[in-house]
């Protein structure tokens, strides 16, 4: 357990280290965060003039209302000029700054030795190609399209191709259920699916095509068809009978020796090699099987067809600075996801400035996010910010402890990455292994550290900085949200000063608060709501369908402040420290979910009555899940019903979503408005017994009953 004193104890960054630091020393990072607040428009003019704009603004570089007493919300930073992100991104890194050659992303498949690369050239010929696929198919600007892929270059293709036309995409972690994906794809209103076959997470198949085909049957059902899915050729499955390629594809493996534009990317008739090299490893009953993918001749269509032939240029489309970029879907508290809608030229700004100063960004560098692209980080710090500053990145298709736990270290020295953000979770599951497989590897390369998802507990941070960082790299814990498009509250990297667990200071043009709950802005030492008090670039601008929803949410609280949903602790020295949601919301291994959504799912039992989703601590995911269920009468409560209801969480939500613990309840503890008290639900979860005022409870007598029938939480 970490004292408070060593909590509280300022790590200092060794500057000497990262002699070519943006930001070199805490005066300089004030300087810089007085101007960017005290004079925004010429703060960010500044950057934008480092991006290529068809068209200049016309009004002012911003205007804004964050009081929903004096108006309708909104956020508008240089409307009226004109770019397109995915020009920034790669037609001016190959063109004007000569970075043709330059590796892109180094990609790395789930099973160690299947690795490729991909220069900015050959990405740009690529998006290019793939976004006359989609013009060919009708696709239009502001048109939305889901993508339902796993970590594969193409995902990053299909993204940029969108960006290029204009169209909006909509990416949905390769990890959600049929159910999760088919409302996205509704809520949205998309046009078009992209998918793949099937891939691999560690020793798991994942039959992507086939729950990709259930949402589209669900969204059928609904009265809203989708004419068209594209599908990228990943895994294959055998060859069929008579020797020859079936309709579906063949394996994909490894050419190591094959050299021109696609030459990374090979289809062989034959799965022997990698069949092969899993015999070595695997026993006959756990070999992996290639999945048969099902196909409708009227709706699917093979990727890599679609790519033969098509040209590798296509004109970009030239957007608005305050069009529409992307949809990427959060929980909310309702239990109904909600759009997240992100423009294009504030965003890009925000995400390419972020990544510079937070990993002080060096042309040298390789860089590696270990995110999925199927939440935002991924989407910011994989795809957007590291692109927009000509970064080399690692794409990582794997999971951290697959096929051992030196998988991560063993990347880290086989590419001299040089920045590495991961998530406290990751870290915490590499903690358990010891320090042994982390010290059998150089990681002399690293540089600077980064965690993200969820505030990381002392203990993990100073794991990763004295282990794995050897005490010399610093670490950026950053702080912010899918809605926020960036980093909000973190460390620079030879400036700042660290404690561990803290998020630290606020980024440029980021101006925070604590507030009571009175509405009252509180200061020095001070716990509360945090809240924003002025916009920054990559502010959400509206929640996609739904404006009133996204008013409601973020500003009618306290009217004049974003207000963030997270309890927040500043202490003397003015550090931020995230203590976690104040709302219906759980931080599960750093995936934002909905309790209302979870005991949604739970009600659809025929068997459940009532249901009711609180947090619980948890060693490595940081929380999990403890569900109380109230059962009809006839019904009861099984080991068997405790695994239906499991299942049935993980296929309307997902995996992520999996309960740990389900606990019958003969019934709730309710006031007498017949609100249920979750306050009371979390300290018997955790078995705690100081439950406070419990006068306004219509059923006292059910506490005892329920702390008696507590699920076994010592893992």
């Amino acid at each position: 357990m970490v004292q408070p004193e060593e909590q509280a104890r300022l790590y200092r960054p060794r500057p000497e280290l990262l002699p070519a630091a943006h930001v070199t020393s805490l005066p300089d990072y004030r300087r810089l965060y007085r101007r960017s607040v005290e004079e925004p428009q010429e703060f960010w003019g500044d950057i934008a003039k480092e991006f290529y704009w068809k068209q200049q603004h016309s009004g002012p570089f911003l205007r804004y209302n964050f009081d929903v007493t004096k108006g309708e919300i909104f956020v508008e930073w240089m409307k009226g000029a004109k770019t397109n992100i995915c020009y920034n991104l790669l037609d001016r890194n190959v063109g004007e700054k000569k970075l043709g050659d330059k590796v892109a992303f180094y990609w790395e498949g789930n099973e160690p030795g299947d690795s490729m690369k991909i220069t900015y050239g050959e990405l740009l010929r690529k998006v290019c190609q793939f976004a006359n696929v989609l013009r060919n198919h009708g696709v239009k600007k502001g048109d939305r399209i889901s993508i339902y892929l796993p970590m594969i270059l193409e995902l990053v293709i299909a993204m940029l191709a969108c960006a290029r036309i204009g169209a909006i995409h909509s990416v949905v972690f390769a990890g959600f259920s049929a159910d999760s994906l088919c409302e996205r794809i509704l809520d949205c209103g998309c046009s078009l699916l992209i998918t793949a076959d099937a891939f691999y997470r560690g020793d798991k198949l994942v039959n992507l095509k086939q729950i990709a085909d259930e949402a589209l049957q669900k969204s059928k059902d609904k009265g809203f068809p989708l004419k068209k899915c594209i599908v990228v050729k990943h895994l294959g499955r055998e060859e069929s009978a008579d020797g020859a390629c079936s309709q579906s594809p063949p394996l994909k493996r490894l050419c190591q020796d094959v050299q021109g534009a696609m030459s990374f990317l090979c289809y062989s008739c034959s799965s022997g090699n990698r069949r092969e090299k899993q015999k070595e490893k695997k026993s006959e009953s756990s070999q992996r099987l290639h999945p048969k993918i099902p196909w409708d001749p009227h709706v699917d269509v093979w990727w890599q067809d679609l790519m033969n032939g098509a040209s590798t240029e296509c004109e970009p489309e030239w957007c608005d600075s305050e069009d529409e970029l992307f949809i990427l879907y959060t929980s909310g508290s309702t239990g109904k996801p909600k759009g997240v809608l992100h423009t294009v030229g504030g965003y890009m700004l925000y995400a390419a400035t972020t990544f510079k100063y937070v990993f002080d960004y060096q042309p040298e560098d390789i860089y590696w996010c270990t995110a999925d692209i199927g939440w935002i980080t991924g989407h910011s710090y994989i795809t957007y910010g590291p692109l927009a500053n000509g970064a080399t990145s690692i794409l990582f298709e794997g999971i951290p402890t697959y096929p051992d736990a030196e998988r991560m270290w063993s990347i880290i020295d086989k590419y001299k990455v040089t920045k590495f953000y991961t998530a406290p979770t990751a870290i915490r599951l590499l903690m358990k292994s010891g320090e042994e497989p982390v010290k059998k590897h150089s990681r002399k390369s690293l540089k600077v550290l980064g965690t993200v998802g969820e505030p990381i507990n002392p203990e993990a941070w100073l794991w990763f900085y004295r282990v794995v960082g050897e005490e010399r790299c610093p670490i950026v814990d950053t702080f912010w949200q899918t809605e926020t498009g960036g980093h909000m509250l973190t460390p620079l990297p030879a400036a700042t000063p660290m404690k561990p667990g803290s998020a630290t200071f606020p980024f440029f043009g980021v101006v925070p608060a604590i507030m009571n709950e009175s509405g009252e802005e509180l200061e020095g030492e001070a716990e509360g709501y945090l809240v924003f008090k002025q916009p920054w670039p990559g502010i959400m601008r509206t929640l996609y369908g739904n404006h009133q929803r996204f008013e409601t949410t973020y500003f009618k609280k306290f009217p004049g402040y974003y207000v963030t949903g997270d309890g927040c602790r500043r202490d003397k020295d003015g550090y931020y420290w995230i203590t976690g949601r104040i709302d219906d919301m759980l931080n599960v291994s750093g995936h934002l979910l909905s309790t209302a959504e979870v005991e949604s799912a739970l009600l659809e039992h025929g068997a459940i009555s009532e249901a009711a989703v609180v947090s619980h601590p948890h060693p490595l995911k940081g929380e999990c899940l403890y569900c109380f269920v109230t059962l009809k009468d006839g019904h009861e409560f099984t080991k068997n019903m405790i695994d239906e209801l499991k299942k049935q969480v993980r296929e309307k939500i997902g995996p992520i979503a999996t309960p740990d613990y389900i606990q019958y309840a003969p019934s709730l503890p309710k006031t007498r408005s017949g609100k249920i008290t979750r306050r009371i639900l979390r300290k018997i979860a955790q078995n705690d017994r100081d439950l406070g005022d419990i006068s306004t409870l219509v059923n006292p007598g059910i506490i005892n009953q329920l702390f008696n029938n507590r699920c076994n939480t010592k893992l």
